[in-house]
């Protein structure tokens, strides 16, 4: 991923962005084209401190089987995680000659896949790592699914870790513009429809919380 300078994020943030998102593009390579499915994932780290995100694939999935093969026939895997992005016009700058642009925030784990051989353990780490976003007053465990259907389930997927070796961040956020031009455009992204928009905004008040971001008020003579 290309990076500028003034967007780059740490390692560390970076990878607490992955984990807190806990959603992305995988892809791989069969030696012939790019392979990808968007898939949810649970990102721990090893005992020597390297990053692992696993996941997994339904057994039909090509994935599954490039895992299988040792993930390695293409290269590295790549886990493209996606947060918030909004447009920005240039008609909403406070200073001329401006350009369109879009804000977004993106982090690209990548490194060699494995399968994981226990499917169970795996599902367990899953559900404990999401269950509790979920906000229930009994997180699910996959003991109350009848042993059955649970072993039929846990034949149909091949579970997939990455071991990350390269961690790239990148949060555009108009930190290259003026504070007047800033302030003007995280105002515009925070009065917008689109959540994701709103989120952009947000974001950005994060970064520089001192400036003002209040739509000034029309004052008319009495």
């Amino acid at each position: 991923m290309h990076v500028p300078p003034a967007f780059r994020l740490d390692r560390a943030t970076s990878l607490a962005f992955a984990a807190r998102r806990g959603f992305g593009l995988v892809v791989a390579h069969d030696g012939v084209r790019p392979v990808a499915s968007p898939l949810p994932f649970h990102l721990d780290y090893a005992s020597d401190g390297t990053p692992r995100a696993q996941f997994h694939v339904a057994r039909a999935n090509p994935l599954a089987a490039l895992a299988a093969s040792g993930g390695t026939s293409g290269g590295d895997w790549l886990i493209a995680v996606a947060g918030a992005d909004a447009y920005v016009s240039p008609d909403w700058y406070v200073s001329p000659d401006q350009v369109p642009t879009w804000l977004y925030e993106a982090v690209h784990l990548s490194g060699p896949a494995r399968v994981v051989p226990d499917v169970r353990a795996h599902l367990d780490r899953m559900t404990e790592a999401f269950e509790p976003k979920a906000a229930g007053v009994q997180p699910w465990r996959a003991d109350r699914v009848t042993p059955g259907r649970l072993a039929a389930m846990a034949q149909a997927i091949v579970a997939v870790e990455v071991a990350v070796e390269e961690v790239e961040g990148s949060a555009k956020l108009n930190q290259t513009k003026s504070d007047a031009d800033f302030a003007a455009v995280a105002l515009r992204l925070r009065e917008n429809a689109e959540p994701m928009a709103r989120q952009i905004s947000d974001r950005m008040v994060a970064l520089r919380p001192h400036l003002s971001y209040e739509r000034e008020k029309d004052v008319c003579d009495a």
